[in-house]
């Protein structure tokens, strides 16, 4: 018996090839790229200032990011002027312990929140949930995935994988609610269960899209209202930020919120967009009682050190990229293992967990550079992803990368003294030309290729190679011609 010994497939192997083969996600994703992305192409096109614009933004993002220090200490110096509390948390931990000690200082039992991506990045739901703290999600996506015990799989659309039937059977099991398939129904359910939560929640949880240096105002952004209830009905409002998530003045915010709203949902404008500065005023019949803001760090001054990685942080976290990402749009968002996925995630979570215990991420993009024009604020991910691959086949100690193959840079180095050489080239051409008859496959054509090669005759057949090079045939033809 022979016995073939293959590597263990790799968690986004896994979770890449369950998502092929799901069709229900597989139509819910090309609808998504089919409506969003070509909706945000022709939005920009569509723009009075044309293309210029993106680069303006671009170029906006980039001054906000060389100059953070100066700008986060202008918005911490105005909110806490306006009554409100600034925390600077390091990492992740530390963002979490603040918000559980703001929680247990005003005896929170339970917390509403807004749809945000960094409290997905830093695990947040569940270290609230560990300390006592009730924690419902508020936004129709991630209140189904919350239910459903999953995490989201779009950074706008975190259902986008289940179906309406599957959200019926969800809520008949979670809400108690007779099985129902229409999506009007199913939403009134959810608005019933979420009210109730609103009126009776101690503290509203919510990120920050943006937040403004000049006005010392963090701004947020739904379609569904939802965050607007959980910032505004709490006696408690504790929002997250990124620590780039900020510029300069209202006219750069203008500008980004346009791009925005285009590039993550094909939209002139959002439908709720709230700017929140600090706690109510005195005889304010709405607003918190208190207002706390975690601008969180966790890995991002490391990637803001790199001149060759800092651009982005211009990443605004529209999704745009994912809208028309050929990989993501068949392996879905959950293949990524982490919050962010599509092309912004094969890039930044790399910079935040380890090049090396990402690096399925950059090399499972496909370099097609479709992700490029579709960003609002034209951020040049595949030069970042090509820098990736580099630091995974040469190794980079500033970045703690290993080599991910010595047999593939081996291989690689070997064939480039090969190429250099016409005769060394020629005899193994030759070798090849003889070693291809013991392989399997038709008169013309292999199809399998011994060891590393396996994978690609995994799902394509490779041309047999001719018994004459190019240059051995060109010789011949050109003699044949001299002679006549």
């Amino acid at each position: 018996m022979r016995l073939i010994t293959t590597r263990k497939p790799s968690p986004y192997s896994i979770s890449a090839q369950a998502a092929i083969n799901d069709p229900v996600l597989q139509q819910a994703l090309a609808n998504l790229q089919l409506r969003l992305g070509r909706g945000a192409a022709e939005g920009y096109r569509r723009l009075p200032e044309g293309p210029e614009l993106r680069l303006k933004a671009h170029d906006i993002r980039m001054q906000s990011i060389e100059n953070l220090d100066i700008l986060l200490e202008s918005l911490a110096d105005k909110i806490e002027a306006n009554g409100g509390h600034v925390h600077f948390a390091p990492d992740g931990q530390t963002a979490v312990n603040v918000c559980i000690e703001i929680a247990r200082t005003h005896h929170v039992s339970l917390a509403v929140k807004g749809k945000s991506m960094l409290t997905e990045e830093i695990g947040l739901n569940p270290a609230l949930q560990a300390a006592g703290i009730e924690t419902v999600e508020t936004d129709l996506g991630e209140y189904i995935v919350q239910l459903a015990g999953e995490t989201p799989s779009h950074i706008i659309a975190p259902a986008i994988h289940k179906s309406r039937e599957a959200v019926g059977r969800l809520f008949r099991d979670k809400l108690g609610i007779p099985y129902t398939d229409d999506p009007p129904t199913l939403t009134l359910a959810a608005r019933q269960a979420l009210r109730r939560k609103f009126l009776k929640a101690d503290m509203g949880i919510s990120g920050c899209n943006l937040a403004c240096a000049q006005t010392g105002h963090i701004t947020t952004v739904s379609n569904e209202g939802n965050i607007r209830m959980a910032t505004t009905l709490p006696r408690v409002h504790v929002a997250f930020m990124g620590m780039e998530r900020i510029v300069a003045d209202l006219k750069d915010h203008a500008i980004l919120f346009r791009l925005l709203s285009i590039g993550a949902a094909a939209q002139q404008m959002a439908g709720y967009v709230s700017y929140i500065g600090g706690p109510a005023e005195k005889g304010w019949a709405d607003g918190p009682e208190a207002f706390h803001l975690i601008i969180v760090d966790n890995g991002r001054s490391r990637i803001l050190a790199d001149p060759d990685f800092r651009e982005m942080l211009c990443c605004i976290r529209c999704g745009a990229c994912l809208n028309v990402c050929p990989v993501y749009g068949k392996i879905g968002g959950h293949a990524y293992g982490s919050a962010y996925s599509g092309p912004v995630g094969a890039v930044v979570n790399p910079l935040l967990k380890g090049i090396n215990q990402a690096a399925d991420l950059c090399l499972g993009e496909s370099l097609c550079g479709a992700c490029m024009p579709a960003c609002p604020v034209n951020i040049n991910i595949p030069r970042m992803l090509l820098l990736l691959r580099s630091k995974l086949a040469e190794g980079d100690i500033s970045w703690a990368v290993g080599i991910k193959s010595r047999t593939e840079q081996a291989a690689f180095t070997a064939w480039s003294y090969l190429i250099r050489s016409r005769l060394l080239f020629d005899i193994f051409l030759k070798c090849a030309y003889i070693g291809q008859k013991f392989l399997p496959g038709p008169h013309n054509m292999i199809n399998r290729l011994p060891f590393s090669g396996r994978g690609w005759t995994q799902s394509r057949d490779v041309r047999r190679l001719s018994g004459h090079s190019f240059v051995q045939r060109f010789r011949n033809e050109s003699a044949r011609r001299r002679m006549k």
